[in-house]
């Protein structure tokens, strides 16, 4: 083992990077070969994180033995502690293996870490790389048609997670989800989980890491051929998906190509994966819950000619009049869209990675990694639904039933405006970077790292693509939400017959979102003395974020009788629908039918609709010839350029006879932005800069070789959210809400605090707490006022044109949002884990083990909102002039931070033997807000969600293995509300179970 305890002291001296390609092999085919185990080397006091290219404990702890005689059966290779609490020689292989280099890699840091290796990456059933982080503890995830797309750290979001892929910085932007990511959150969605061979979660700050997280810096770690095995290595896995909601079989294929040479001074690697999948996610949506006034109320009208007279005035126009049926229907919400449909995913994930390493002596190592993903989706949605939203005026409302919570949660309407929408979005990310490090020992006391690369982001969207019937005058359509999460959605009127419908509206919005960094860095070690060294660095960082979104949206006939000119097509009052009942052209020959499959529907409700073609419409509309119009909103871009450098102490020893490890230091930068964006329509460019100087300091204290007390302290910043770096305002003109951005806003800026205790009073075996507190000293908040189109100064002509806004843009009181600086927040919270193998256990139960862990936050935000309107009458000062709608009330509300659930937890049993493996996982994650709402709700976000998962695999010979893998196993149902008092439902989807059959060979 000499050369095990010679790998382990070099990696003492280094900084993390990666495991070995070694590692991605045992991960795609789980060789039979043994590998040592971590433990086996007596704890010494950890002594920081050095430069990133050398071997690093995780990479000593998984590096493959070369020796042929070590045992196949990790059930038989484990040994007692001996009595400092370390373990006698021992070998591990599987699972077991992946999670002492994992522990490792946390008992050997002085701050806070976590850490996944390629046992868990690859080999647990993880769609995605955000799949594989849940497994640790304080981090949650945010799934996206049942894949994990973003992360949470200790609650707080994405945007307050900065991520390194092989220790250069990086954005992945997917257009997943019901609208694209322009922002600075990290998708992880973008990268199949067997690219990568390890993957570490910083979650205390230090002088050297780079800055720009309040929540954690996740650094993922791709391939190391020299700290693999000599000669040619080939690993190949293959896999069959299948789903069963959507009935659809995928595939997914890994391999890894890689070679090292004899001598040991040259390494090369490559490796790839993809998938395809074919899914479904079906359900219900609200989009929302509003207020309004409606034409009647049970037979009581509610306008009228004038204010004293007593002639109704049906459907428009007219002077509103309070009374006790009307004004309760107005002031309570209802559901805007009420809806049943499908979204189809339909998504191909491709990744390469390659690494070349060269190192002519023990002093020299240069390497160059790249990596290039490219993942794309259609996504189709097929829905029936009524429009309440903003055509409350026209619809009357017969046997309303209210709840207690002031909700009209069931009626029947008339004169409904029925309509059914067929959207596709065709999308593309490609993701590529490439890097080069040079890593020096000057002297046996002095050592530097040269590094630098780019990455960059692309996520465009060529198509995005909606067409819609409307029948504006149904009647007898029935909602009933008494079981909120399964309502009764029922048309009274024929949804097959193609005469009663008009193609009303299209839309087409194409868009291309762009991030890119450019990174340099220079690190440097000097060893003082025994247990005092120096790190001192350099970075220069840019990124540049850009974003620029069109529409060719048109409502196809403005007013019923008028003709007006789409393509070569005329719509006029003289077409079969007769005078004043045009708005589009007839659905004859331009529908097909749908039929809603498994979406939680109750009996009762409709079932089978006329959705338009899409080919066919956009042939007959000539949609795609239309000109591009500016998506003034979408048209924006960030450019930041970082300077900056740390000097960073780094000391052990022992003090009255404890030993101890610290470090500590400050990192200054210097942040040059430039914000460009369209306000009224002109271009906007505003420059600005500031400075940050964030000391940090981290210790590290060992009662007994087997028991760690932990401590840091650190000043930290999140730069400010893209969106609200924009000058100008964005129009959401289906809810009559307008955001202006803010560039001088201020970085997120925090004092964070964490204490934690470790013990490892086993091999594979862990007990640890941590409490941790942020305060947050800047936090930029809303503001929410209303107030006319008119008074904003914004020209009318940046209203998305298919809006009901773009008609009528005084229909109603406009909700104003502003982001100005804000007195600050807090987070604070407890983190639980426990592991152990039960080796102590009688016969086949000693192979078991199980991992758990619970996060416990709370905090507080203030923030200003937009609430419910009190009042349905607000009479101007001319007592006979019509009344308008009370505005949505504002207030400050406190709350927790956005996307932070105050309980997660998650659970793994698992069973290992010489030959057959099981696991099963288990995560919950409590409910959260995520965001202000809209129409008067307070709030809105997600319910609580528990996911299962599990896997089962054997070995048939050393060198193959076959394997049955679930998630998602109890098909749970995605739970999204708005108004955090009232939890009205938003959607309510689910995705269906995923199972794959699979082997892995090594040859």
């Amino acid at each position: 083992m000499a050369d095990g305890f010679a790998v382990l002291k070099t990696a003492r001296m280094r900084q993390l990077r990666g495991i070995s390609a070694g590692a991605l092999m045992l991960a795609l085919a789980m060789p039979g070969a043994a590998f040592a185990q971590a433990a086996q080397i007596p704890a010494t006091p950890a002594t920081g994180t050095p430069p990133h290219t050398d071997p690093s404990p995780a990479q000593a702890a998984v590096a493959p033995a070369e020796s042929a005689n070590q045992p196949a059966d990790p059930a038989a290779a484990t040994a007692p502690l001996g009595q400092d609490g370390a373990a006698a020689d021992i070998i591990v292989t599987g699972f077991r293996r992946s999670l002492d280099a994992a522990l490792n890699v946390k008992r050997e840091s002085v701050a806070a870490v976590d850490a996944i290796v390629a046992e868990d990456i690859a080999k647990f059933p993880d769609q995605n790389l955000a799949e594989s982080l849940q497994r640790i503890p304080g981090i949650s995830i945010q799934r996206d048609a049942g894949e994990g797309r973003a992360i949470t750290v200790r609650g707080l979001g994405a945007q307050f997670t900065r991520v390194r892929v092989n220790g250069m910085e990086t954005v992945a932007t997917s257009t997943d989800g019901a609208s694209a990511n322009r922002d600075r959150a990290f998708d992880f969605n973008v990268f199949a989980s067997e690219l990568f061979n390890s993957i570490v979660v910083h979650k205390t700050a230090e002088a050297s890491l780079d800055e720009g997280s309040l929540g954690a810096v996740v650094d993922l770690n791709t391939g190391n051929p020299l700290g693999g095995k000599k000669g040619v290595t080939l690993v190949g896995s293959t896999q069959a998906s299948y789903n069963d909601l959507s009935k659809n079989w995928g595939p997914r294929l890994a391999g890894l190509l890689s070679y090292k040479n004899e001598a040991g001074t040259f390494g090369a690697s490559v490796s790839a994966a993809y998938s395809k999948t074919n899914n479904l996610e079906m359900g219900n949506t609200t989009t929302r819950w509003a207020q309004g006034r409606f034409d009647s109320v049970d037979g009581v009208p509610c306008f009228y000619s004038s204010n004293t007279s007593s002639t109704r005035v049906a459907n428009s126009g007219g002077f509103y009049r309070p009374s006790a049926a009307c004004t309760q229907a107005a002031l309570a919400f209802h559901p805007r869209i009420p809806r049943y449909g499908e979204i189809r995913h339909d998504r191909e994930r491709l990744g390469i990675t390659g690494s070349v390493q060269f190192a002519p002596s023990d002093a020299t190592k240069i390497s160059v990694d790249a990596l290039y993903s490219r993942f794309k989706e259609d996504r189709e949605e097929k829905w029936g639904e009524v429009l309440l939203r903003s055509n409350e005026r026209s619809i009357d409302v017969l046997n309303p039933k209210y709840d207690d919570k002031g909700n009209m949660i069931a009626a029947t309407l008339n004169d409904a405006y029925v309509r059914t929408e067929h959207y596709l979005r065709r999308s593309q990310t490609e993701f590529y970077q490439i890097g080069a490090s040079w890593d020096q020992n000057v002297t046996d006391r002095f050592r530097f790292t040269a590094m630098g690369g780019i990455s960059q982001s692309d996520a465009t969207i060529p198509l995005e693509t909606t067409f819609v019937f409307d029948n504006r005058s149904a009647q007898n359509y029935r909602y009933d939400y008494s079981n909120a999460r399964s309502p009764v959605l029922s048309f009274g009127t024929s949804m097959t017959d193609p005469s009663l419908f008009q193609l009303a509206e299209i839309r087409d919005r194409p868009s291309d979102t762009v991030n890119k960094f450019r990174n340099a860095q220079l690190r440097t070690e000097w060893d003082v003395t025994e247990g005092f060294q120096i790190k001192a660095g350099a970075v220069y960082r840019r990124f540049s974020f850009d974003t620029k979104g069109f529409t060719r949206d048109a409502v196809v006939c403005p007013s019923a009788g008028k003709d007006a000119v789409l393509g070569t097509i005329t719509c006029s009052a003289s077409n079969q629908f007769g005078a004043g009942a045009v708005y589009g052209f007839p659905a004859t020959g331009l529908s097909e039918s749908f039929t809603l499959g498994k979406a939680g529907q109750p009996a009762g409700t409709t079932t089978t609709w006329l959705i338009p073609n899409l080919g066919a419409s956009a042939a007959y509309t000539g949609l795609y010839n239309r000109a591009l119009t500016p998506d003034a909103g979408n048209i924006r871009s960030v450019i930041e350029a970082v300077k900056g450098g740390y000097l960073e102490f780094d000391v052990k020893g022992d003090l009255l006879g404890l030993r101890y490890a610290a470090n500590g230091g400050v990192r200054y930068v210097h942040t040059d932005q430039t914000s460009t964006g369209l306000s009224s329509g002109t271009p906007v460019t505003v420059n600005r800069n500031y400075d940050d100087w964030l000391p940090a300091l981290n210790v590290a204290l060992f009662p007994t070789e087997s028991i760690i007390l932990r401590g840091a302290i650190s000043k930290v910043i999140t730069r400010p959210t893209l969106g609200n770096l924009t000058p100008g305002g964005s129009i959401d003109g289906f809810n009559y809400r307008i955001t202006f951005g803010n560039p001088n806003l201020n970085p997120f800026r925090a004092t964070s605090y964490d204490l934690a205790a470790e013990w490892y009073f086993a091999p594979q075996s862990l007990l640890s707490v941590a409490v941790f507190k942020k305060q947050v000293d800047s936090f930029p908040v809303s503001q929410t006022t209303t107030g006319t189109f008119a008074s904003t100064g914004l020209p009318t002509s940046i209203i998305p044109p298919s809006s009901p806004a773009r008609a009528n843009p005084e229909g109603q009181v406009w909700t104003i949002n502003s982001v100005t600086n804000g007195t600050g927040a807090s987070l604070k919270g407890i983190e639980l884990s426990f592991q152990a193998a039960l080796r102590f256990l009688p016969g086949f139960l000693k192979n078991f083990g199980v991992i758990a862990n619970t996060t416990l936050i709370d905090s507080t935000a203030t923030y200003t909102v937009a609430g419910p309107t009190v009042n349905d009458c607000v009479r101007p000062s001319n007592p006979a002039a019509a009344c308008t709608f009370g505005p949505n009330v504002a207030a400050r509300r406190t709350a927790t931070l956005f996307g932070l659930s105050k309980r997660a937890w998650n659970g793994t049993l698992y069973y290992e033997d010489a030959r057959f493996s099981a696991r099963g996982s288990v995560s919950y994650r409590g409910p959260y807000i995520d965001a202000n709402s809209g129409t008067g709700n307070v709030f809105e976000g997600y319910n609580s969600t528990v996911n299962v998962d599990a896997s089962i695999r054997y070995k048939i010979t050393p060198n193959v293995e076959v394997s049955l893998e679930g998630t998602n196993l109890t098909d749970v149902y995605r739970d999204r509300y708005t108004d955090l008092d009232a939890n009205r439902i938003y959607e309510y989807n689910h995705f269906g179970r995923t199972v794959l059959i699979g082997a892995r060979f090594k040859m």
